[in-house]
């Protein structure tokens, strides 16, 4: 079983920058794909970012694109998350999840089987 582990998260004015982390042990990101979730409160949890197991692309939501950057430190069983200019509606608990998922359901929580327990970010100024 993997168990993952987010750290990073802060309270941080708008325009700042944080990087998350999500460490892996009892298993390998290589083996798996990789995604960030976040959930804002009275919000459901809704996609970040992911990567395929089988590739380096990664797939970002809109409301990130172009601000986030999601890497893979294989060497390390990391992975992490790159936000900056971030907005106060970055607002919320960010988890980590691996799975196997196919292009297609990359945005699907269900195909995740492994998450992390969250970590928090705050925007406010």
């Amino acid at each position: 079983q993997v168990q993952l582990v987010e750290s990073g998260g802060d309270w941080v004015q708008p325009g700042a920058s944080l990087r998350l982390s999500c460490a892996a042990s009892g298993g390998t990101f290589r083996s798996y794909g990789v995604a960030w979730f976040r959930q804002a409160p009275g919000k459901e949890r809704e996609f970040v970012a992911a990567v395929k197991q089988t590739g380096s692309n990664v797939y970002y939501a809109a409301s990130v694109k172009g601000r986030f950057t999601m890497s893979r430190d294989n060497a390390k069983n990391t992975v992490y998350l790159q936000m900056n200019s971030l907005k106060n509606e970055d607002t919320a608990v960010y988890y980590c999840a691996v799975g196997r998922p196919i292009t297609s359901s990359l945005t699907d929580q269900s195909v995740y089987y492994y998450w992390g327990q969250g970590t928090q970010v705050t925007v406010s100024s």
